[in-house]
């Protein structure tokens, strides 16, 4: 009998301990409960992630409770949430995070929230909103964090460059002249018929004409004589070479009786039989037979045994004798005349005061001359207003203007660069850029990313890979550039004296440069560091004061004697 009490007893305690799991509310969260990873919160390239981890002591979640957990971080004036997590006790009904009355558990909160410069000075904090029974109430907020460090979001898209305007400018124009003087069979002087040929006429003249010029200079001329392969090989030998001297002979009397002393050098070559010049004219021809005649050629490598095997279709070789072979005896002469342009300082002033005197090769070649962008902006312009249908002085304008921070403008002439020539791979980038520098992410990896073969390319696909925060893929786009952006990315992946010897490279720094450098001071313990280029920051951009007071990133420094 008193064993039955006592199992009595038993069940009733059960029973009210279990009722006692399910009456009860759930308890105030503590701070200490949870841990943040990491702390203070940390930007990946335009967005805040963190991990918080927690762990709901024994005795403390009641089985038939669900909370629902939302992250918050808050600052002054504002606040962002992120995605809600639940955690529910043993015989809820839910999908959460199962915590055992008797033992308690861990519960893990994802967060991530996109960056805002406000965030720099905040609290995270967890919202728990409470459902048992049917009934809801709310818990207290908890803090479990605090701060973003936002080194990740200071990429510098006004140092990338963008894709010039291409000029097909050059200095030096080589020009050349030909005439020809055919020679009779087995014959090597030259008749008067020959030299009073036109062709033989223009190429004087034009000797002449180059010699006069002030802008022109005659480079050389050679002449290369020929035989027609009929006959021996030592006698058309001897025969070219014939021609070759009494040709060259002719050229310099005819230069000595012009007056041209100047005219580089007089070379001159033979060819006992010209082959090749037989292949070309046969395959030209309507000779019956070209085909059989071109077999021969391929199938015998000698010249004595071409010219027979050819001779034993006595037929076609009439024609060749008519129609081929006369043309294979002459001497070819070849004059090259350097035509020179305006040197540099002739299309500097020319192109600020009378553009249009200039082609617009010149214009786009004078640009590149420039080293101040807005002189380089008015020489774009002034091209698409006497160029207005050649894409390049759009793109040029559009570059510049985006050099110069102007990215309504430059939006605007790359827009008719683009009507102009839809595929050009350089307007594309560029519009990237401008995308990029509006912030336009999206837009801009299609533009940048579809620009494949612009050299400016990898360094702007560099920053796009730092706003995804792919550190490791930013640096090896970044490899070897020496700019804010690469250095930015090296720090990321905490290769500080990579980071402070491509900030010392970099030519023309600007304040970003210096607030970089007094990063890499602070992450690296250099108190002189983080001063010395906060003060050089501070000088070129003085909003960087108060951007620097409040960067946790020099939490640890007094920053008052800024």
């Amino acid at each position: 009998m008193i064993m039955k009490k006592t199992l009595v007893y038993v069940s009733l305690g059960a029973v009210v301990l279990a009722m006692g799991s399910c009456s009860k509310k759930v308890g105030d969260f503590a701070s200490e409960y949870f841990t943040t990873n990491p702390t203070p919160l940390e930007t990946v390239g335009e967005t805040v992630p963190a991990t918080i981890s927690g762990t709901v002591p024994a005795k403390f979640m009641p089985k038939n409770a669900v909370v629902t957990v939302t992250p918050v971080l808050a600052w002054d004036g504002g606040e962002a949430s992120s995605s809600q997590v639940t955690f529910q006790g043993e015989n809820a009904r839910a999908n959460g995070q199962v915590i055992s009355y008797a033992n308690g558990g861990p519960v893990t909160i994802p967060f991530n929230v996109k960056y805002q410069p406000e965030m720099a000075n905040s609290d995270l904090y967890l919202d728990f909103k409470v459902n048992q029974g049917g009934k809801d109430y709310e818990l207290p907020r908890v803090k479990v964090g605090y701060g973003v460090v936002a080194t990740s979001t200071l990429t510098d898209v006004a140092v990338l460059e963008p894709a010039p305007a291409t000029s097909n400018f050059e200095r030096i124009i080589k020009e050349q002249y030909s005439a020809e003087i055919k020679f009779l069979i087995n014959q090597a002087n030259i008749r008067a018929n020959q030299v009073d040929a036109a062709d033989y006429i223009d190429l004087n003249k034009e000797l002449m004409a180059a010699n006069d010029a002030p802008n022109k200079e005659i480079a050389g001329v050679n002449v290369h004589s020929y035989a027609s392969p009929d006959g021996t090989m030592e006698f058309n030998t001897q025969l070219a070479e014939k021609r070759e001297v009494n040709t060259v002979d002719y050229m310099r009397n005819q230069l000595k009786k012009d007056k041209i002393t100047e005219f580089g050098e007089l070379t001159s070559e033979f060819t006992p039989e010209d082959w090749e010049g037989f292949q070309q004219l046969v395959e030209k021809s309507n000779i019956q037979d070209k085909n059989l005649i071109l077999s021969v050629l391929k199938m015998y490598k000698d010249p004595e045994q071409r010219e027979q095997e050819i001779r034993n279709m006595s037929a076609v070789f009439n024609e060749l004798a008519e129609q081929i072979l006369p043309q294979l005896r002459y001497s070819k002469i070849v004059a090259t005349v350097n035509v020179i342009g305006k040197s540099d300082e002739e299309l500097l002033t020319l192109v600020e005061s009378t553009p249009n005197q200039l082609n617009i090769e010149e214009i786009l070649y004078a640009a590149t001359l420039v080293n101040d962008d807005a002189r380089k902006a008015a020489i774009y312009a002034a091209a698409t207003q006497l160029f207005p249908n050649d894409f390049r002085a759009w793109n040029g304008l559009g570059a510049t203007q985006f050099s110069l921070g102007n990215y309504d403008a430059a939006s605007k002439a790359l827009a008719q660069a683009k009507k102009l020539a839809p595929n050009d791979k350089s307007v594309e980038f560029n519009q990237g850029l401008i995308a990029l520098a509006n912030n336009n992410l999206s837009q801009a990896k299609d533009l940048i990313g579809g620009a494949a073969g612009v050299p400016e390319a990898a360094a702007a696909l560099g920053v796009l890979y730092l706003n995804e925060g792919q550190v490791s893929n930013a640096v090896s786009n970044l490899s070897g550039v020496k700019d804010n952006n690469a250095a930015l990315a090296q720090i990321l992946s905490k290769d500080y004296s990579a980071a402070k010897n491509t900030l010392a490279a970099i030519q023309n720094p600007n304040a970003n440069t210096y607030y970089l450098a007094a990063i890499v001071g602070a992450r690296t313990n250099n108190e002189n560091m983080v001063l010395t280029n906060l003060r050089e920051a501070i000088k070129l951009d003085n909003s960087l004061l108060a951007k620097a007071q409040k960067d946790l990133e020099f939490a640890s420094y007094n920053l008052a004697g800024l």
